[in-house]
């Protein structure tokens, strides 16, 4: 079908058209930060998978390049799936899922494939190279996939989502002397996930991190309220063993819209993909469906991981805040500092009767958009799913750091490290920006962001 993109976020990745879900292959190589991700570019649903690509000097610029890998090669006949980058020997190397559907059920393969280029561009194709042969008989060789790659000590290691025939998710580690005859290592936390399937891993070696997606998993609270949600662990691989040494989990985000996040090879930051399965994405009508988070710095602190966003931006407005403040924006990041506090309510673009809600009361953080715009809804039947609304716990500092990260279609909250992502669907003119806050001293700072023509 024929897709012409007319509205678009004003600097978050999508597909020049259709539709994009996981970030795949985040690396640097010669001189541009390089991000692929799953691209469907006939249609604004999910399809046969391609690999998308752009590049950036910024990490806010993004510019498209060709697509890197389409289906129809040994393996991935139905779909290159996802995966990762690692450069070797001067060339930049991808490990990703080939898709081959046949009758469907048990009889899909998902099979770990290899691409290499000499320029970042064009991708030659080597097939299957962690097949059937390498995969433990307990395993379903229908649910194995999105390797992430890297090297230690001069052997590379890849962490590869799996489901064990007569239970749920597991993460499972191999590793190999050159990317192409891979040996099994060991199931990295040997038991069963609390959702149905694993995807997704990635493993940040320098931090101390494995981050990993679980589908179908229960509420837990009214933290974990995402039918599909993103966890994260503290610790380290033993080599030795192939076991994860784990210190500490959480949850990576706490809004409605966040999947599948990706840390960049060589470089301690991570994106994410901004939507969630199993609900509907209003901007299909303008031609793309699916965006990619800004990249976040990462790092571990009290064993918890924290996360800032990395955003190309300049001052443009500020002032002190005493008691209450207006001010219009749509795109941009809008920064609050307080000193003491103890209340806030921030609505953001606010026109007529829309607006979204955040308000800190009772120790925590509280989204609402259920007046946002658009209606986006999902599986998901908790009560406060139903009225729009997520949590995230307050930090309670004595100095506290609000910082949104605002565009077209969507909102990125952090505090202390902490970070809750939604996407939102309000009227094109609803510019307006309320805040009120009790505390002893308040300044708010917006940026414009920088973007090149």
């Amino acid at each position: 079908m024929a897709i012409t993109k007319t509205k678009a976020p004003a600097f978050h990745v999508t597909g020049e058209v259709g539709w994009i879900n996981d970030p795949n292959g985040l690396i640097y190589y010669k001189g541009k930060y390089h991000a692929f991700f799953q691209h469907n570019p006939a249609d604004t649903k999910w399809g046969p998978m391609h690999w998308g690509h752009v590049v950036s000097d910024d990490m806010t610029n993004w510019e498209y390049l060709p697509i890197a890998l389409a289906p129809g090669g040994d393996g991935d006949k139905n779909g290159c799936f996802s995966g990762s980058a690692i450069v070797h020997d001067g060339k930049l190397w991808l490990l990703y899922t080939g898709f081959t559907e046949n009758e469907g059920g048990e009889s899909i393969r998902q099979l770990q494939c290899l691409a290499e280029s000499s320029d970042g561009i064009n991708f030659k194709k080597h097939g299957i190279v962690i097949g059937e042969d390498v995969l433990p008989d307990e395993y379903a060789p229908a649910d194995f996939r999105d390797p992430k790659v890297w090297l230690h000590d001069g052997i590379f290691w890849c962490l590869i989502a799996a489901r064990r025939k007569e239970g749920r998710g597991r993460i499972l580690l191999f590793k190999s002397k050159d990317l192409f005859k891979w040996e099994f290592v060991n199931d990295v936390f040997g038991v069963d996930s609390a959702g149905i399937m694993i995807e997704c891993p990635d493993y940040n070696e320098d931090e101390g991190y494995l981050l990993w997606c679980e589908q179908f998993q229960p509420n837990e609270g009214k933290i974990h309220l995402n039918v599909h949600t993103c966890r994260y662990a503290v610790g380290r691989i033993d080599y030795s063993t192939g076991l994860f040494c784990e210190e500490s989990r959480g949850i990576v985000d706490y809004g409605f819209d966040i999947y599948a996040p990706q840390t960049f090879a060589y470089k301690s930051a991570v994106m994410g993909w901004l939507n969630m399965w199993d609900r509907n994405v209003p901007s299909e009508k303008y031609g793309f469906a699916g965006m990619l988070t800004v990249p976040r710095k990462v790092s571990i602190e009290d064993k918890r991981l924290c996360q800032e966003p990395i955003v190309s931006c300049e001052s443009a407005y500020s002032c002190d805040v005493k008691g209450s403040m207006t001010d219009r924006v749509k795109v941009g990041v809008v920064v609050i500092k307080a000193t003491e506090l103890r209340e806030l309510g921030l609505k953001m673009r606010v026109g007529g009767e829309n607006y979204t809600y955040l308000t800190l009361s009772d120790g925590e953080w509280v989204f609402d958009r259920s007046v946002s715009g658009e209606a986006i809804v999902g599986v998901e039947k908790d009560s406060d799913t139903l009225n729009g609304i997520r949590r995230m716990p307050f930090s309670g500092k004595k100095d506290v750091t609000l910082t949104v990260v605002m565009d077209e279609f969507s909102l990125e909250i952090f505090e202390d490290g902490r970070a809750m992502t939604s996407t939102v669907y309000p009227p094109a003119d609803a510019l307006g920006l309320e805040l009120v806050a009790d505390a002893e001293s308040c300044h708010y700072e917006r940026y414009d962001i920088q973007l090149k023509a």
